[in-house]
């Protein structure tokens, strides 16, 4: 029998996919995207379209397995879930009596974008036991916080009303990899005579297709953003009525930026100081006008107030006014769900601590890991994450992972890095086989997801597991046991008018459910800013190149190394497949400095820096500036022929709003290898 089922995506994308799943039998035969959804619009990336491949891959964990080799050999044997769950409360229970609650440790991020099983009722469970928290900053926090110091709110421009731009620019974001649902949008705008710009320091597909693509210097976009407001206001384009009615500070921005001249810029940012004069102006003369921003451009240590300073583009030139002008990083926060009533915080006051635990910051689990006392981490429980592979500083996080005091738990659907190092791997079901509910960092509708096919062997969800554990240890307070339905429940209650009226029985039976928002959804056109107006504070916002950590490290590591997306992966989801090694293991250099150093297309070379190695093969092809190389992410390391991941050349520094990962702010040399090496 062939019946027709719904699903959302759950990966770490801002178009969340409305997935029409054809299931003959119990079997899923075929994916496709809801052509009633209007931004899935009926088809899916083609990540996501072979996604079935991944759900019956017979790499898939499918029993709890125990480990009986070294740590980080991937030996393990087949228990039970009884043994399994035993053997976690004995070992987290042990742990909390000796060195206090907080040396248990949950790692998590963005491996499910589902509300229940990343953010559900794992939280209540760690926050019952008196863990340590979490600072889930290793992807958005610094843009995030960039964002909310100039508009207050995380709103942005809806993406169907890209088709009304007349002006696009793309700043840091490879569309067709990684949004590939908002070109159709821009597609219909350049239709009808709108002009696509890119500024990307990697010449991506998207750049490729673009009426102008400027090669930023890596960690200059807050350069590039000053020198375009030097431009605006020097030549009197900014809208002075918006700025009087609806913004403060701008003559103080407007001070700040007088010296940001565009032969300034034009040597931090390698962009001619003509090709800037031209930028700003078509930028503040074409109406409407939007930034799709994306959240490469904050992973450097100016990554939070670059996103400030470009945010202030929009405010400055009044682009906000208009149907389709403005500006999109996120829209996350339109959702305005009751999250408090999802993770429930206030169950650290229950905790044998009695109070909410410290803080650890994930993107820093290699010192956490080997350097954090009172206490230290004696525990780990990872989910929706591979913190071996993607975690900065990787080789400093295996050491962590490799201790034998250190008992880790990994919830996994296939066996990662980071399961490798694991005492206990646990199998989880996909997207495919639970309910969750989907907000989206990139539209307007929530969707709720059921079971769309039946979970293989004995998978089980995150959520599942947490309740076992929680029973397992003992806890029995009814939040830690309630139904996914509870849950979903809890998230919409709330009298925020985005929400009013949207309940689970409606969302049952339509999938999908716009928010209340005004169509055209217009958030800032008349003020509407957090506090009232628009912030353009100028505190932090001065413009300084990156200085190098340690003394003469530009000298013996000359080359600036980025890491944007692979187009055909998903971080390290799918890094599984045999295919996308040839996608993950090269790194493009520009002539001028393969020229340097002997080396050509497909040689094979080690790219390294004092922090670690990874070996790879040279793409000599133009993608690059002089100076600076990309490696397109993420291989498993145990993939790599030297078993090491470009995640350990990152270092643990700190953007500087937000607390994020600096995975673009990395220094590198290249070296051609030898058959002795």
């Amino acid at each position: 029998m062939t019946e027709t089922r719904h699903s959302v995506c759950a990966l770490d994308c801002p178009d969340a996919c409305s997935i029409v799943v054809q299931v003959e039998d119990g079997h899923g035969t075929k994916l496709r995207g809801n052509p009633e959804h209007p931004v899935t619009r009926g088809f899916l990336c083609a990540k996501v379209t072979k996604y079935l491949d991944r759900e019956y891959s017979p790499a898939r964990l499918l029993h709890p397995m125990r480990r009986t080799g070294p740590k980080g050999s991937g030996e393990f044997t087949q228990i039970t879930w009884d043994e399994a769950l035993d053997t976690i409360a004995a070992r987290l229970q042990a742990a909390a009596r000796e060195w206090g609650p907080e040396s248990v440790l949950p790692y998590s991020y963005g491996g499910s974008m589902g509300l229940l099983n990343a953010n559900g009722m794992d939280r209540r469970f760690f926050h019952r036991i008196g863990a340590s928290r979490l600072d889930r900053t290793i992807c958005a926090t610094a843009g995030s916080a960039g964002l909310v110091a100039t508009q207050g709110h995380r709103y942005g421009v809806d993406t169907v009303d890209f088709s009304h731009s007349r002006l696009i620019i793309a700043w840091g974001a490879n569309i067709l990899t990684t949004n590939v649902h908002l070109w159709p949008f821009i597609v219909e705008a350049r239709r009808a005579g709108a002009r696509f710009i890119v500024i990307d320091p990697h010449r991506n597909k998207t750049a490729e297709l673009a009426d102008r693509h400027y090669f930023i210097q890596p960690g200059s976009d807050k350069a590039l953003a000053l020198g375009l407001l030097h431009v605006i206001f020097r030549d009197g384009l900014q809208d002075a009525d918006y700025l009087a009615r609806y913004a403060e500070g701008a003559e103080d921005l407007e001070a700040l930026v007088r010296e940001y001249t565009p032969g300034r810029v034009a040597e931090w940012t390698g962009i001619a100081a003509a090709d800037i004069e031209e930028l700003a102006r078509e930028y503040a003369n074409t109406r409407p006008s939007v930034i799709r921003l994306n959240y490469g451009v904050q992973r450097n240590p100016n990554g939070g107030t670059a996103v400030q300073a470009i945010a202030m583009l929009p405010i400055v030139t009044g682009a906000w006014r208009e149907l389709g002008g403005g500006m999109q990083l996120s829209t996350s926060q339109a959702f305005a769900l009751n999250r408090a009533a999802l993770e429930l915080p206030d169950l650290q006051l229950r905790s044998p601590l009695g109070r909410p635990a410290r803080i650890v910051n994930m993107s820093q689990l290699g010192t956490a890991l080997n350097e954090l006392t009172d206490p230290p981490v004696k525990a780990m429980v990872v989910y929706c994450s591979n913190p071996a592979a993607v975690a900065p500083d990787s080789n400093r996080v295996r050491k962590g992972l490799a201790r034998e005091d250190l008992f880790t738990v990994v919830m996994e659907q296939f066996q990662t890095d980071t399961a490798d190092w694991a005492d206990i791997v646990l199998p989880v079901t996909t997207f495919l086989e639970h309910t969750d509910l989907y907000l989206s960092y990139g539209h307007h509708y929530l969707q709720l997801a059921r079971p769309a096919l039946p979970p293989p062997g004995e998978c089980r969800s995150n959520v599942e597991i947490f309740r076992l554990l929680a029973a397992r240890m003992g806890i029995h307070d009814p939040e830690l046991h309630a139904s996914d339905d509870d849950m979903i429940r809890a998230l919409l209650d709330t009298d925020h008018p985005h929400l009013r009226g949207i309940t689970l029985e409606r969302l049952d039976r339509e999938h999908f459910v716009r928010l209340n928002l005004p169509s055209p959804f217009l958030p800032f056109a008349e003020g509407g800013f957090a506090g009232g107006k628009a912030r353009l504070g100028t505190e932090g916002l001065r413009y300084e190149p990156v200085p190098e950590q340690h003394a003469g490290e530009r000298e013996r590591y000359p080359l600036q190394m980025i890491s944007p997306k692979a187009h055909d992966a998903m971080n390290s989801t799918f890094s599984y497949r045999d295919e996308l090694d040839r996608e993950t293991g090269i790194v493009w250099l520009h002539s001028e400095d393969a020229r340097k150093r002997g080396i050509a297309s497909g040689d094979a070379v080690r790219v390294f820096n004092a922090r670690g190695a990874v070996t790879l093969h040279a793409e000599v092809d133009g993608k690059t500036r002089p100076g600076v190389v990309a490696i397109p992410s993420l291989r498993w390391p145990k993939r790599s022929p030297n078993g090491s991941g470009l995640n350990s050349l990152i270092s643990e520094r700190l953007t500087d709003l937000g607390g994020g990962a600096t995975f673009y702010s990395c220094l590198v040399e290249v070296q051609k290898c030898h058959d002795e090496q």
